[in-house]
């Protein structure tokens, strides 16, 4: 089988049903960003795999790749594609929450806003935190032209939350200064 197909030479792109749509479509816009988010957590997961102070976190974000995948496929439901795709669970979700509760267990509490940076590690974590929300924003102006099942963008809010906190939990166990900011 050929990857190229030819067929989105004219500026379209099929979306899960075989409903054709332009590929800046809002729809494709959303799971393209999620693609790309996907991308940065696989990156993310690459590299701190070998890092014995990240723990049980590479396996958490393989998780989140293959939960994202589902969020992708939501977002490009077209047409005839409605029953072609399962929502993300509720217990997605649920273990998602447990995730960010156990690590706001590792973290001290804050009072200002966080700075990125201070490692790669910790700056990688808010780069897919900031694709997250920007997914999340595209998610929900699709959802406004399209019929999306609304676990879509529950997952993706909760998952930023996830990366905002992951960012501080790998501060913490690499002993990183965090920065905060002072107006």
């Amino acid at each position: 089988m050929k990857i190229y197909t030819k067929t989105g030479d004219d500026g379209t792109t099929s979306l899960i049903g075989g409903q054709r749509v332009k590929k800046y479509d809002v729809r494709v816009e959303a799971y393209g960003t999620v693609d790309e988010l996907t991308a940065f957590v696989a990156l993310l997961a690459d590299k701190i795999v070998d890092d014995e102070r990240c723990e049980n976190l590479e396996p958490e974000l393989r998780t989140i790749e293959s939960h994202l995948m589902t969020v992708a496929a939501l977002l490009a439901i077209g047409e005839g594609g409605k029953d072609k795709v399962a929502p993300i669970s509720e217990d997605s979700i649920t273990w998602l929450e447990r995730c960010i509760d156990r690590m706001q267990d590792e973290i001290p509490a804050i009072t200002r806003f966080t700075i990125p940076g201070g490692h790669t590690t910790v700056s990688l974590c808010h780069v897919c935190r900031t694709i997250c929300r920007r997914a999340e924003r595209a998610a929900l102006r699709a959802m406004e032209v399209a019929d999306i099942d609304n676990s879509a963008t529950r997952y993706l809010n909760r998952l930023s939350d996830y990366l905002y906190n992951l960012g501080r939990c790998v501060t913490e166990r690499m002993k990183v200064e965090e920065k905060l900011w002072i107006p």
